[in-house]
């Protein structure tokens, strides 16, 4: 699709590894950014005027959408991790393509109020309950790569192998949506979704517990094969490294390595309960690590090694997972401030290596590299926060990475452009303009729908 070039004049924009006053960015006909020019004293005749920082745009690179429709409902009370599950697994029962589409479109306009212009959505909710394919196997992806359209965002869909209960054991009720039975099946499923402009197509093994170990390569294989990114969670609980040992006599990384699953266009998500050997595969490999501190704190997973990762070679982005909240500022300092919790020390990280992490490396863990910077030939993806709200007021300019990491929140989010087209502006989304109203929608739809798909059965 063609556009009309666009110039922006940001008051500040975070580019070169600075913080620079007056910043003209030129957006080309193919949604990239044609030039960036510096202490542009005033807005040039025709640009449009971008008040406060503008940064580059945040990638969320893990989310389940569906998983939106539990926030709130599963906060109170005591729990672990399993009990949360059974909770969240009777919400992916009530899916259905359309009402999938209507909750997915909701979820990705929030982000895009958060800023964030690219989501990886690890999408393993296939077919219908009782597992019988949907007419079109991939009308499940399908409605999530239109809603992300919709929303105005890009999506890298990690279509998700998900074949086993626990260790090769067979599949519970629930979770027969989530299987092809085998990841031959699930390949040639997976074969006929297709990139496109706003839409890249990843694979992700859902777990070590969730795809036997013989079946591994090949994922490994169909992700190599397309040069595509492969995502994985891992060690996000204690039990499943027990039970790993149990069924191999190996930890869940080794596993992976043993597989040819670990590299550089892998992401392991979590990566929370590791040992000194996994971390040194892990970094070794240059698998990206993939934090999630708001969801891992929520459902009390624990404190992952990231700087220990990052230190053994592994890059870091980060994701929102269960939506707790969609925030990346807040995932970027909980990523700090959980290591000074751990450590008792602080300074882990720098606002500009946190900021890298939600920018270039989240994107580049999802498919594009060109996506994250402001710099000539970049894709033209960008945010601009306020810094005049209360949270932001106060700080000279020069510290607006600070303070944008270390103080705003989503609502502090101005403006969203993606592929040079204005999706948020004025913090108002312009192609969902009610999006609370719309959240409000689909998750109401979602719960009512129990009762006609519990009878659904398993059509043909």
């Amino acid at each position: 699709m063609s556009l009309t070039p666009q110039s922006y004049w940001a008051e500040y924009a975070w580019t070169g590894g600075r913080v620079a006053p007056g910043v003209v960015v030129e957006t080309t006909a193919e949604g990239r950014i044609g030039a960036v020019r510096t202490d542009v004293p005033a807005p040039p005749v025709g640009a449009i005027t971008l008040p406060g920082l503008t940064l580059p745009g945040l990638a969320n690179a893990h989310s389940h959408a569906f998983h939106r429709a539990l926030r709130g409902t599963v906060q109170a009370g005591a729990g672990t991790f399993w009990t949360w599950r059974e909770v969240m697994y009777a919400v992916a029962g009530r899916l259905t393509p359309e009402n999938y589409f209507a909750l997915a479109k909701a979820v990705y306009a929030e982000m895009a109020l958060a800023g964030i212009t690219c989501v990886g959505e690890f999408h393993y909710v296939h077919h219908r309950p009782g597992g019988a394919p949907y007419a079109d196997p991939n009308a499940m992806g399908e409605a999530l790569i239109a809603a992300a359209h919709e929303a105005g965002i890009r999506i890298t869909l990690l279509d998700t192998v998900y074949l086993s209960s626990g260790f090769g054991a067979a599949p519970e009720p629930h979770q027969l949506r989530f299987s092809d039975g085998d990841a031959e099946a699930w390949a040639e499923r997976a074969s006929a979704l297709s990139d496109g402009p706003h839409v890249r197509i990843g694979a992700a093994v859902h777990s070590v517990r969730a795809v036997p170990a013989g079946e591994l390569g090949t994922v490994a294989r169909w992700a190599r094969e397309r040069e595509a990114p492969l995502h994985v969670h891992l060690s996000e609980q204690p039990a499943e490294n027990e039970a790993c040992q149990a069924a191999h006599g190996v930890t869940p990384t080794r596993l992976l390595a043993d597989h040819g699953v670990l590299g550089p266009r892998t992401s392991a998500v979590h990566a929370t309960h590791l040992t000194a050997e996994d971390i040194a595969l892990l970094g070794g490999s240059g698998t990206t690590i993939c934090m999630c501190p708001t969801t891992e704190r929520d459902l009390a997973d624990g404190i992952g090694p990231a700087r220990a990762l990052q230190e053994a070679g592994s890059p870091l982005s980060l994701g929102s997972d269960s939506h707790a909240v969609i925030d990346l500022f807040e995932e970027a300092r909980a990523m700090e401030l959980d290591e000074r919790l751990r450590t008792r020390t602080r300074g882990h990280w720098t606002a500009a290596a946190l900021l890298g992490a939600a920018t270039a490396d989240g994107h580049a863990c999802l498919g594009w590299p060109d996506g994250g910077r402001l710099e000539p030939g970049a894709l033209a993806d960008f945010t601009t926060v306020a810094l005049d709200s209360a949270r932001t007021a106060g700080p000279p300019p020069g510290l607006g990475a600070e303070t944008a990491v270390f103080a705003a929140t989503n609502a502090d989010v101005r403006h969203t452009v993606v592929g040079g087209r204005h999706i948020v502006r004025d913090g108002s989304h312009q192609f969902v303009r009610d999006v609370g109203g719309a959240l409000r929608a689909a998750i109401a739809d979602l719960s009512a729908g129990t009762a006609e798909l519990a009878d659904e059965g398993n059509p043909s």
